[in-house]
């Protein structure tokens, strides 16, 4: 008879665990490996019963009460004991392979994380991004002539920045994989937050370009740890959706930030100082605080939410607790290979640097944003040049971001209703392409005003496929220290695709920019064929696995599964997501 080796203790599927962290610390040198006959298995749900959009539960195609856990390894009596989580995994005590939840469990237990996890999240991004794009609005406050700084020192600031902000990327994750991520960047909020306010005092070309420095060292890494934060909550697909909500934040964050600067710069001449560095202080203010609520808001992970802050008993049940651990085990079995307050090796950062397979998604990174950088961050100077004054183009920045997030959220949405990644990802490359080209063929310095206005909104309104290949790199990488490496090396490559924009644009090519829209023309273009390239080779991987594992025997399957040094997307029984 057939047997499932588990590790750790087993319950009814109905019975919600009682244990604590300090239970499982008391018996874990005590605990032994179950063995469960088969027969003992209760049922399972079926996948195509999954509803994953609110849209699709209507009243005949939706039970509520239908279970939710999905089959996983842990099912197969061959192939469990393989995936076994590590013995000092933070969630071990709530893992259960037995465990059943139902549909309305699951969601009802979702949209709990959504409201306790994802929504402060997305707080932090904006205040992320208030400090980081302020500069926008600083220039439509003539920041520029007031510190003596030429469009080419602008443009060097930004490179600065961004070589500054690419360079932290990796050492920020290692340190946020050490210490944890509901440390770090709390810490990082609260350190640039100080340095984006001391912007109040900023006196000359050098103290401009040390503040750019300092904010891209501690802002570097900001994203990809959270990424990695929020991987312990939600699944593959659900995280590519939420970092569709996520970098909406970042949009929502600019429309604000056109608003507040409308407030903030007319304290122009207040104690003497100009608008601009008002700004500065006062959004730098605002982060602060956040960076403090930081501390409290952030739990370590799904069981560990106890605290003074939180409360004694923390934010879930529990059985809360058992479904987030168990959901998102079994869509991912890596997440228990290491826990989550263990430091990347130099052995297993060399391992995952050297992971060609996850190249293309870097190469993506660098890509698809550059044709449409250079105009996002020459708006409000284009716009004063155009006629506009200095409030106009503060407001007049903010369609486009509207916009931006409709299409980027509408593109998300039906890749993973689609479940198709490269073509939804590609759509914005093909978006651009006709905008640039009138960028091109025209003279925006003799168009009417409002017409150039509106084809740059257009053109920045473009479909981001950044939440789409931020998701795709994580499920690519297939293990916790590749994703948390690859996360920062995928995020270092789209911080130096904002160094290439940022020369793009020169000032012995302005007003109109010619030689550089017909750069950021052919990039585009070309950015067609790096999608097309990278649906290629997953696809080519794929077969050339699936042919491998289909020449093996059902017995010399089992047997490469048990003794396979291949690791995470190394392993013949994985294939890439495209």
């Amino acid at each position: 008879m057939s047997i499932v080796l588990l590790t750790g203790v087993t319950r009814a599927p109905d019975t919600p665990s009682t244990s604590s962290s300090e239970d499982i610390a008391k018996s874990s040198k005590d605990k032994s490996d179950v063995l469960v006959n088969e027969s003992t298995i209760p049922p399972l749900g079926v996948a195509h019963e999954e509803k994953r959009f609110w849209f699709q539960r209507g009243k005949n195609s939706y039970d509520p009460d239908a279970i939710a856990t999905l089959p996983s390894v842990y099912d197969d009596p061959d192939t469990a004991k393989q995936y076994q989580p590590r013995a000092d995994w933070e969630n071990l005590h709530r893992f259960n392979p037995l465990a059943r939840w139902t549909w309305g469990e699951e969601h009802r237990l979702i949209r709990k994380i959504d409201l306790r996890i994802m929504v402060f999240a997305c707080v932090m991004f904006m205040a992320l991004e208030l400090d980081r794009a302020n500069i926008q609005q600083a220039n439509t406050d003539n920041f520029l002539k007031n510190m003596h700084l030429t469009t080419n020192d602008y443009n060097l600031g930004n490179t600065v920045f961004k070589l500054s902000f690419l360079c932290a990327e990796l050492p920020s994750q290692l340190v946020s994989k050490w210490v944890g991520p509901d440390r770090w960047i709390p810490t990082q909020l609260v350190l640039w937050s100080i340095v984006s306010a001391s912007q109040f005092w900023l006196s000359s070309r050098a103290s401009f370009l040390a503040c750019r420095s300092l904010l891209g060292i501690l802002q570097g890494g900001f994203i990809p740890d959270v990424i990695l934060y929020l991987s312990y909550f939600y699944k593959h697909h659900e995280l590519s959706l939420r970092l569709g909500f996520f970098w909406t934040a970042m949009s929502i964050a600019d429309i604000l930030a056109g608003f507040l600067a409308y407030g903030l710069l007319h304290l122009r001449g207040v104690h003497g100082y100009a608008g601009w560095r008002w700004l500065f202080l006062i959004e730098g203010l605002i982060t602060l605080v956040v960076g403090i609520f930081a501390y409290f808001l952030m739990p370590a992970g799904p069981c560990q939410t106890a605290s003074q802050f939180r409360g004694k008993k923390g934010w879930f049940s529990p059985r809360e607790e058992e479904i987030i651990v168990n959901r998102v085990i079994r869509d991912d079995p890596s997440k228990g290979t290491m826990h989550n307050r263990q430091p990347i090796t130099p052995k297993l950062l060399w391992k995952s640097l050297k992971d060609y397979d996850l190249w293309p998604l870097y190469i993506l990174g660098l890509l698809f944003q550059i044709p449409m950088q250079p105009p996002q961050q020459y708006l409000t100077l284009s716009l004063r040049g155009l006629g506009f004054d200095t409030f106009q183009s503060n407001l007049l920045a903010i369609p486009w971001t509207a916009l931006h997030i409709f299409t980027m959220l509408l593109l998300t949405y039906s890749a993973e209703i689609h479940k198709e990644l490269t073509f939804h990802s590609l759509t914005g490359a093909i978006w651009a392409i006709p905008f640039l080209a009138w960028l091109v063929v025209s003279n925006p310095a003799k168009a009417n005003k409002w017409t150039v206005w509106a084809v740059i909104t257009l053109l920045l309104s473009y479909p981001s496929a950044h939440p789409i290949q931020v998701g795709w790199n994580s499920r690519n990488s297939n293990t916790v220290r590749s994703r948390t490496v690859s996360a920062a090396c995928y995020n270092m490559f789209v911080q130096a695709s904002g160094i290439i924009a940022s020369n793009i644009y020169r000032k012995d090519d302005a007003p109109n920019y010619k030689r550089g829209n017909k750069q950021l023309l052919a990039i585009a273009v070309g950015n067609v064929g790096a999608y097309l390239a990278t649906k290629a080779y997953y696809v080519w991987r794929n077969k050339s696995r699936e042919k491998k594992w289909n020449a093996m025997s059902e017995r010399e399957q089992l047997e490469y599964l048990e003794t396979t040094t291949d690791e995470g997307n190394k392993r013949l029984d994985f294939r890439f997501a495209h």
